[in-house]
């Protein structure tokens, strides 16, 4: 198959087994071991008793709630190995390493989140607990689950659907963040078309879900910086264009937190480009001059965050310094008057004073003095 975005081109090698390398994910030969007594499931059996249930779960046939019994039954025994309970510690290591090889040779984990909305309300938290324990499984360096996962991106992108169905939306957004901590996964996830769901998902009318998409959604343009800041740029058009609507939303939680995420990507020193080519819109200043006057102290006060960069900025181009020139006189009274109640802010008032400073400094380009003349009437 094609190398997908930040992956292994192969497989890595397991351990010498008869002097030859087994190609294997990390695990280690499931050679038959005492290690379970007659009452007690080894990994192979469990995961085989699992997967057979699941799928007739998945046919919903007139076994299904037997199959509902094995799988809540399985995935406990399964997560007990994993966790340990109160009376028993975990698994050791290499029975652990024998469970994550089959789950990975019968594609256990995709059929799981596949059909995650069949499991009962206790089973999918036992899903992605034990979904998020095999990620974080690591042998050295190395994280052999998020090598397997790079070989089956419909993994990821069946969690990232699941917020389209209420029932499963939290339980896989919780596996979704912790494969976005990987870097590998996290750039599968930004560079195909499914990324741009999170615009709709950050936006649905249940609070909840809207909460934890948006999380999963700054996770992913924050984490990791480098892959972040290219990605941006690669896709400025097309990610900015839905990030515009974010910004006009009729919904106030989402506003406000796009706002603010936005003024961290700005911000940060990884995205100075992403930042340069921002500030260089005057589509951009204006909407951002109308979110200072809105309702919300808190939007008011996120605007700002991002309004000072577009002042701050020492190579303005002319149409973004012809609108600050323009409402010049306007914007100093403006933010002499703006959220005095926050005396205790020293940065914010340290900023703000900065921002009066250089609006009353501004000069229009040499040549260019038509510009200083204010029209009767608001100007943007």
């Amino acid at each position: 198959m094609p190398l997908l975005p930040g992956c292994m081109q192969h497989p890595p090698a397991g351990p010498l087994v008869g002097g030859r390398s087994r190609r294997v994910w990390g695990a280690v030969p499931t050679a038959a071991m005492p290690l379970f007594g007659k009452s007690q499931k080894g990994p192979n059996e469990l995961v085989k008793i699992l997967r057979d249930a699941v799928l007739a779960l998945e046919r919903g046939d007139k076994k299904a709630e037997k199959a509902q019994e094995d799988v809540s039954k399985h995935l406990v025994m399964m997560k007990n190995m994993l966790y340990g309970t109160s009376d028993t510690e975990p698994q050791t290591d290499i029975v652990v390493a024998q469970l994550a090889q089959e789950l990975y040779n019968t594609n256990l984990l995709l059929l799981l989140v596949q059909n995650l909305s069949k499991i009962d309300f206790e089973g999918k938290k036992d899903v992605a607990q034990i979904f998020n324990n095999i990620l974080r499984r690591q042998i050295g360096t190395r994280s052999p689950t998020v090598d397997y996962i790079c070989t089956k991106p419909e993994i990821l992108f069946t969690l990232i659907q699941g917020y389209e169905k209420q029932d499963i939306a939290l339980n896989c957004g919780t596996m979704l963040r912790e494969c976005a901590r990987y870097e590998a996964l996290a750039k599968i996830i930004l560079y195909s078309d499914h990324f741009y769901n999170f615009f709709k998902y950050v936006e649905v009318s249940t609070f909840d879900i809207a909460s934890d998409a948006f999380s999963t959604f700054k996770e992913l343009l924050t984490r990791h910086k480098m892959v972040c800041a290219e990605f941006l740029e690669q896709n400025y058009e097309k990610v900015f264009s839905h990030y515009q609507n974010l910004l006009n939303s009729e919904n106030y939680v989402t506003r406000r937190q796009s706002l603010k995420l936005l003024g961290e990507l700005l911000l940060d020193r990884h995205n100075f480009s992403i930042m340069t080519r921002y500030i260089s819109n005057p589509e951009n200043l204006k909407l951002m001059m109308n979110m200072l006057k809105e309702k919300s102290r808190n939007i008011q006060f996120e605007a700002f965050h991002v309004f000072k960069v577009f002042v701050a900025n020492p190579n303005k181009p002319k149409p973004i310094l012809d609108i600050l020139l323009r409402n010049k006189d306007k914007l100093v009274d403006f933010l002499s008057k703006f959220h005095t109640d926050r005396s205790d802010d020293e940065q914010f008032n340290d900023e703000k004073a900065y921002l009066i400073k250089q609006i009353r400094e501004l000069k229009p380009l040499e040549g260019d003095s038509a510009a200083a003349q204010s029209p009767p009437g608001p100007q943007h």
